[in-house]
């Protein structure tokens, strides 16, 4: 510490040594910097201060219904961001501040200097915002901030309906866009049930309920299989065990019975006797009937000799023409012919069984592909409705801004025409431009002793040299000595006094012309 303080001592010592020059300097940096600082140009700003009102009696009423989007966020945030590059050159053109710009550069420096100069002061608890802008000319400074002023709130209500244009700009894009996997989902359903139509059913009976009900059929028909078998076989025996019986006589036309010719003259003769009833003989019906029935009886007539021309007369002719022979080949045909349709029902109920059985298997994939694509159909039928509702919700919200209006934007105080300009602060850069002075003073003694050393004592010699000092000689103090120390201190001092008197008297001078 005590080296540092020495080290202190002898730079201050070295310093003292070219105080004049120091004090010279400090008087010439003093007065140019109070030149620069008295002839620097007038500033007048001009400010607005703008109230927005968020408040709105429709918000409350329309909660759950509207979009309520945080209004006071984005006029925070709108202050925050109306000072760019494409609202200052629009403000340009609106303030007419182009009319002297000739070149590129002179419009890039404008653009600069107004992103910088701008102001925008809020108070975001009173949602209270104060438009400000400083310029060499008043009337030009009140220009900017009206501009300002109406471009503040031209973005507020431009941005928030292109906002929600653009929302439901979008909302009406994922809505087509929904739509139509909507339909493709509901395609690929349709598509899935015609493809698996009997796998599916009516959604009534499942495969088991099928299952079991075709079995039940299948052993029904089996059963009337087997019954109609038997009766053949007992009709086949019958006609087998049967011993002809030989007639005396042919039997006339009358006794031979031809069972499909006899069962129409039969419902004939029953037709006619009803038709008697209602009419006379002469009716067209009647007549009708009746020939008919004689036709029916030629042909019965005609095909009994031609089976007696076949029979020749012998015994298998006779038998042929035995009425009970006739009725047993008629009922073992009958027999045959419900046979052969019992077994087709029994292998049709088989096929039907064995199919059921084959497709039962895939039954557990169809429904897990089957719920697959009714689960991918909810989710955009979820989806769909869901930006239905909010394409609603927002048509709504842009209406109710529409009738009740994002924020109320009130300009509590116009932009001010400036009288008095607003800097630069004489009163406070005067002082600081004697103080600049001092420093530079204070600065350059301190280089010339560094540039121009001496040794101070006879230790700073020592340590510097390296070499041993024997001795010191001191300086004897005269009378003349110490009265030329004396008024050399006292010319130093009235130039410090007088250097800060002169900035003291100009701070003053200029506080009178201002006030």
């Amino acid at each position: 510490m005590e080296e540092l303080v020495t080290q202190i001592v002898g730079y201050l010592r070295g310093m003292w040594r070219f105080r004049w020059w120091g004090l010279a300097f400090a008087w010439v940096v003093g007065v140019a910097a109070g030149a620069i600082v008295y002839f620097m140009p007038d500033r007048y700003e001009s400010t607005a201060r703008i109230h927005v009102d968020t408040q709105s009696v429709l918000r409350p009423l329309m909660s759950g219904l509207a979009v309520q989007p945080n209004i006071d966020q984005q006029i925070a945030m709108l202050s925050r961001t109306l000072i760019s590059r494409p609202n200052v050159e629009k403000l340009i053109t609106m303030a007419d501040l182009d009319l002297d710009v000739r070149t590129p550069e002179q419009r890039e420096a404008l653009i600069g200097r107004l992103m910088k100069d701008l102001q925008i002061r809020s108070a975001a608890s009173t949602n209270l915002f104060m438009l400000a802008y400083s310029d060499t000319r008043p009337e030009r400074a009140q220009r900017v901030v009206q501009s300002l002023v109406s471009l503040f709130v031209e973005s507020g209500l431009g941005g928030k309906r292109q906002d929600s244009d653009a929302a439901r700009r979008f909302i009406e894009e994922q809505i087509r866009n929904y739509e139509q996997k909507l339909v493709e989902a509901e395609n690929r359903v349709k598509e899935f049930r015609l493809r698996n139509m009997t796998l599916l059913g009516d959604g009534a009976r499942d495969y088991v309920t099928q299952i079991a009900m075709i079995t039940g059929q299948l052993q029904q028909a089996q059963l009337e299989l087997r019954e109609a078998e038997n009766a053949r076989d007992a009709m086949q025996r019958q006609l087998v065990g049967e011993e002809p019986v030989l007639l005396p006589q042919t039997p006339p036309s009358s006794a031979v019975s031809i069972p499909e010719i006899d069962g129409r003259i039969d419902a004939l003769q029953r037709n006619l006797d009803d038709l008697l009833q209602r009419y006379t003989e002469q009716h067209p019906d009647v007549i009708g009937a009746r020939r008919v029935i004689e036709e029916l009886e030629g042909q019965k007539r005609k095909q009994i000799e031609e089976m007696r021309a076949l029979g020749g007369g012998s015994q298998f002719g006779a038998l042929n023409s035995n009425p009970v022979f006739q009725q047993m080949k008629l009922a073992l045909a009958e027999s045959e012919s419900r046979v052969a349709s019992m077994r087709a029902r029994v292998g049709e109920y088989q096929a039907r069984l064995d199919q059921l059985r084959e497709l039962a298997k895939r039954v557990p994939e169809i429904e897990a592909e089957l719920a697959q694509l009714n689960r991918d159909y909810a989710v955009h039928k979820t989806n769909y409705d869901s930006l239905v509702a909010r394409r609603e919700s927002a048509t709504m919200s842009v209406e109710m801004d529409a009738q009740g209006g994002v924020a109320d934007f009130r300009v509590i105080d116009p932009p001010t025409l400036p009288t008095k300009p607003s800097a630069p602060n004489r009163v406070l850069l005067l002082p600081l431009a004697a103080l600049a002075g001092l420093a530079a003073g204070f600065a350059l003694t301190f280089l010339v002793s560094q540039l121009r050393p001496a040794f101070a004592d006879g230790r700073s010699l020592r340590e510097i040299t390296g070499l041993p000092v024997l001795g010191a000689v001191s300086m004897l103090q005269t009378t003349e000595r110490r009265n030329k120390r004396r008024r050399g201190l006292a010319a130093f001092g009235g130039g410090v006094v007088a250097y800060a008197t002169s900035f003291a008297i100009a701070v003053a001078v200029l506080n009178l012309i201002q006030g």
